[in-house]
């Protein structure tokens, strides 16, 4: 997948179009300074927005090959282009996350996009391990790479209510002793 030109493209109709978004995934641990191998984009966007997104997907030549409530899933038969994932936000709490999410400078300050907040992508990634538990470890080291990197500017509330929301309190407290009481 050529990443920035797909970028370009996605975040100039994303723009156009006024879809809120947030990147998520690996391209985003990239962008918050944790380079991770990573063979797709993934983005967070606002429920309401799915009808601008599949037009905008088809017109750059995407197939939507799955779509349920929460997520959708577009291919292109361009080897340049790959693939492209949607996580759909309509409940309260993924709101929040896409109100939140910042914009960062991507390759050199060439294109400028809005990625959710450390916080937020921990959130998503405490989800995953609690619907898949093959990847309990692998997205344990990005939680830890994260709190590592950014431990003194994150908001331990927040992360403190994604924990709790998914029974994960006692390894908040210990993460926390970890990274925020021993800055």
């Amino acid at each position: 997948m050529d990443f920035k030109t797909v970028l370009e493209l996605i975040l100039k109709a994303f723009n156009k179009e006024d879809v809120r978004y947030g990147l998520i995934g690996g391209f985003a641990l990239g962008v918050l300074g944790l380079p991770r191998a990573t063979v797709d984009l993934d983005f967070l966007v606002h429920r309401d927005d799915l009808d601008k997104i599949e037009e905008i997907m088809k017109t750059l030549g995407y197939k939507c090959v799955y779509r349920s409530e929460n997520v959708s899933q577009y291919i292109s038969e361009l080897k340049i282009f790959g693939e492209v994932d949607f996580l759909h936000a309509f409940r309260e709490i993924s709101l929040g996350m896409l109100e939140r999410a910042a914009e960062k400078d991507v390759f050199e300050g060439k294109l400028k996009i809005k990625v959710l907040l450390p916080e937020d992508i921990i959130g998503l990634k405490l989800q995953v391990q609690v619907n898949d538990s093959a990847r309990v470890a692998r997205e344990f080291v990005d939680i830890e790479s994260l709190l590592e990197r950014y431990k003194e500017n994150l908001d331990w509330g927040i992360l403190e209510d994604y924990f709790v929301l998914f029974g994960q309190k006692e390894k908040f407290l210990e993460l926390k002793d970890k990274y925020y009481y021993a800055q």
